[in-house]
């Protein structure tokens, strides 16, 4: 039996976090505050010191709750619709983590740069960005401050966590879906500069020479809008004349669709047409366009987990999430007419 004479023990405190740390108690009152300034490491540490000495117990619970908003930033592009598939995906396994997301639109007026700054004045925990086009020093000094997921985007940063899926297996499976038909003449109208066209074009590339095609390949300067792949179509007028076109994304498909149409060329009986993101659009009847599903809701998943991951101490070292993209016949895509 204890002695009820005997001194009740005092609970915990920041100082003695700090000392079983080894950090200064100014810095365990920082991460204890969610604020930036302190390593994912040194966050791990602390927490990990508080637990043990049973801090966690007694007080950080309580004080985070008080002092977390956990809010995750978030940032699209009003123009792509597949972002917007991916914003439902992560707005529910947002909620079923008990985060809330924050969006900031990209748009003409209101370039990427801006919108992460709109997060980081709402004090966002974590960033998740959709396909940025964010260069590497930014990405760095971001992740350097709290949790960064990039997403559909290849990158390779020590504090930078990515969840994508293979774009160059995505287009190699879409020559390879068109090889199989019977077609040769397989243009490519890409989506411009950045990773992500960089990585279809390569896949592009690398199906068209593993099937033996390396005469036939033909590379188009287009983009991610219609009218971009309008204006890429108008190549096509010129010269002989393709059996089939892979498009950047859906969206470009579309462009190239319209264009075809308008001087008489009928899709799929005399050119086939595919695009990329297997989006809403590309599922209507009317349009039913052959298209590579990057499983949003699966991406999505994989974000907030990632994100919360890295907030809760669950982990410390980056994540390389990297899905199989899937290829969804439709009625766009059709064997070449014979001569």
């Amino acid at each position: 039996m204890s002695d009820p004479a005997a001194p009740v023990p005092s609970a915990p405190t920041m100082r003695d976090v700090a000392a079983a740390a080894g950090v200064s108690k100014a810095l365990v009152s920082i991460v204890f505050r969610g604020a930036a300034g302190a390593s994912e490491d040194t966050r791990a540490r602390i927490f990990a010191a508080a637990e043990k000495i049973g801090y966690r117990t007694n007080r950080t619970a309580s004080l985070l709750a008080l002092r977390r908003n956990k809010h995750l930033g978030l940032t699209m592009s009003v123009r792509n619709s597949f972002h917007a598939e991916l914003v439902e995906g992560l707005q529910a396994a947002a909620d079923a983590a008990g985060y809330a997301i924050v969006l900031s639109t990209v748009t003409a007026s209101h370039d990427e740069r801006r919108a992460v700054e709109t997060l980081l004045e709402f004090r966002c925990e974590a960033l998740i960005l959709l396909g940025t086009d964010l260069d590497r020093p930014d990405l760095a000094q971001l992740a350097a401050t709290r949790p960064v997921v990039v997403v559909g985007r290849r990158v390779a940063l020590d504090r930078v966590d990515v969840v994508r899926t293979a774009d160059d297996r995505g287009l190699e499976a879409v020559v390879d879906h068109l090889v199989a038909l019977g077609h040769q003449k397989i243009v490519h109208v890409d989506g411009g500069r950045g990773v992500i066209a960089a990585d279809r074009r390569r896949g592009y590339l690398r199906a068209m020479l593993r099937h033996g095609l390396a005469e036939h390949v033909r590379v188009l300067t287009g983009g991610a809008s219609e009218s971009d792949g309008w204006r890429a179509a108008g190549d096509l007028e010129h010269g002989e004349r393709p059996t089939a076109v892979a498009a950047f994304n859906d969206h470009c498909a579309l462009g190239v669709v319209d264009r075809l149409t308008t001087v008489g060329v009928a899709v799929p009986a005399e050119v086939s047409v595919t695009g990329y993101d297997n989006s809403l659009v590309a599922q209507l009847a009317a349009v039913d366009l052959t298209s590579v599903s990057q499983e949003a809701a699966v991406q999505a998943h994989w974000a907030v987990r990632a994100a919360v991951e890295r907030l809760e101490g669950i982990r410390t070292e980056p994540a390389q999430v990297v899905l199989e993209p899937r290829l969804v016949t439709r009625g766009s895509t059709a064997a070449p007419r014979t001569a």
